[in-house]
């Protein structure tokens, strides 16, 4: 290649619990003004391709999730930011934030203490305390269906609460899935499996959105952690964290269920070892959790967009 042919985009890698964030810092669609739901469906239905180039094959993989940063609309926030993967886009993301937060202060743009970060979701505060760790402080998360009973071929009849943490999630019960590294593949098929049965019986999320997370949770055997958990994400890639929107919206349901009060530390554990804190404060009427993790920035490159590359844009399914 010709040095400094093609487009040039400037990202840094972090990973958040072992689940990476990839930050568009530069290099990015112009979306335009607006809020940040309106520039993403601008991203959604015109750059598309950007999104796939970021984060698929060949230059990312199903795990990865992107973070393009923009101007916020409101000038209090530190900025504004897109969540994006391999199949689509997110409204909210825990870890990404976490991630996000790392970013920021590895290029200097931000310092210790509380910032606001503007999401399609809403505006989440996100404390950078002295040891590098991050608490998010995240948009209001409930239950809006509990104990429901759904049919899965092949599994029988589970039954799960539907829970709104930033994304929609359902969350099951009870199973007899073993969560270990060793299950992945095993863990995968159930909860695939369990994503087909909610489209299938038009189960969704309020006002028809899609239930696009399977969250499964068992006993940790750490110390101190009160649950293990295993989420696959949209694209059928399983989450290394804990998830920061799945756990916030496990403790909704604890809270609505009288299993927690408000202040009351709720370690998770995800399935790769990591643990994230969460604890949740009520205004309102309405559920507020904090999630607290650590990232760390691994990589700092330049993405090269080649025009004469056949598969430039990424390889998608």
């Amino acid at each position: 290649m010709i040095k400094g042919e093609g487009r040039r985009v400037r990202i840094i890698d972090s990973h958040t619990g072992g689940e990476p964030t990839r930050v568009v810092v530069t290099g990015g669609p112009d979306l335009g003004s607006g809020s940040l739901s309106d520039r993403l469906e601008r991203f959604r239905h015109e750059h598309d391709d950007f999104r796939s180039a970021v984060v698929n094959e060949p230059r990312g993989s199903d795990v990865m999730v992107g973070a393009l940063l923009c101007e916020p609309t409101d000038p209090k926030c530190a900025a504004g930011v897109i969540f994006f993967n391999n199949v689509g886009y997110l409204g909210m993301c825990g870890h990404g934030t976490i991630g996000i937060v790392a970013t920021l202060a590895h290029i200097g743009r931000i310092g210790l203490g509380m910032h606001h970060i503007e999401t399609p979701v809403g505006t989440v505060q996100a404390q950078l305390h002295e040891n590098g760790e991050v608490t998010v402080n995240n948009v209001a998360s409930y239950r809006s269906v509990a104990n429901l009973a759904l049919n899965v071929p092949g599994h029988g009849t589970v039954h799960g609460d539907v829970a709104w943490g930033g994304n929609w999630f359902f969350l099951v019960h009870e199973h007899h899935a073993e969560l270990t590294l060793g299950n992945v593949e095993g863990l995968t098929a159930f909860t695939w499996a369990i994503r087909q049965a909610l489209g299938d019986s038009g189960i969704t999320g309020d006002d028809g959105k899609e239930i696009d997370h399977v969250e499964l949770f068992g006993p940790s055997q750490v110390p101190g952690v009160d649950s293990k958990n295993f989420v696959l994400c949209p694209g059928k890639a399983y989450d290394r964290s804990p998830c920061g929107t799945g756990t916030s919206a496990k403790l909704a349901c604890l809270y609505a269920d009288g299993k927690i009060r408000e202040g009351q530390i709720w370690r998770q554990e995800s399935i790769v070892g990591s643990v994230f804190e969460g604890s949740v404060t009520v205004r309102n009427g309405k559920v507020y959790p904090s999630i607290k993790g650590s990232a760390f920035v691994n990589a700092e490159a330049d993405l090269v967009l080649d025009p004469r590359d056949p598969l430039c844009m990424g390889i998608r399914a």
